[in-house]
């Protein structure tokens, strides 16, 4: 490094979804909108006005969805289609929660699922 300012790229300010984990956030997003689908149930909210920062993505299943490895199966399905999914039709400033579904979120085929989510995310925002 030589010190001259040129030389270090400046922050690079992105809206990347990033991870819901604590579960107020959670129960806060649960009193929002939301979208059925066949594979999973999208919940949506918008954090503040003020309150732009990049959109935030948890993932739930319950115990009807099966044991802890169907659980895990689910989710890991529900976080890789939002990987697959253009990550502009998750809105700035909003918290999304993805809730799979009992015997379909792993069941259903991959390319459906992330059709479904591109739908309600499209819903979601039109209102």
């Amino acid at each position: 490094m030589t010190g001259r300012s040129g030389d270090t790229p400046g922050a690079v300010f992105s809206l990347v979804p990033t991870r819901l984990k604590k579960r107020p956030d959670f129960l806060r997003v649960a009193r929002g909108q939301r979208s059925h689908h066949d594979g999973f149930i999208l919940q949506a909210r918008e954090r503040s006005p003020a309150d732009t920062g990049a959109p935030r993505i948890g993932f739930t299943t319950s115990r009807k969805v099966g044991n802890a490895v169907a659980r895990n199966r689910a989710r890991r399905r529900l976080r890789a289609i939002c990987r697959a999914v253009d990550a502009t039709l998750f809105r700035a400033g909003w918290d999304y929660v993805l809730i799979g579904r009992a015997g379909r979120t792993a069941e259903k085929p991959f390319d459906d699922l992330c059709r479904d989510l591109e739908l309600a995310l499209k819903r979601l925002s039109a209102g």
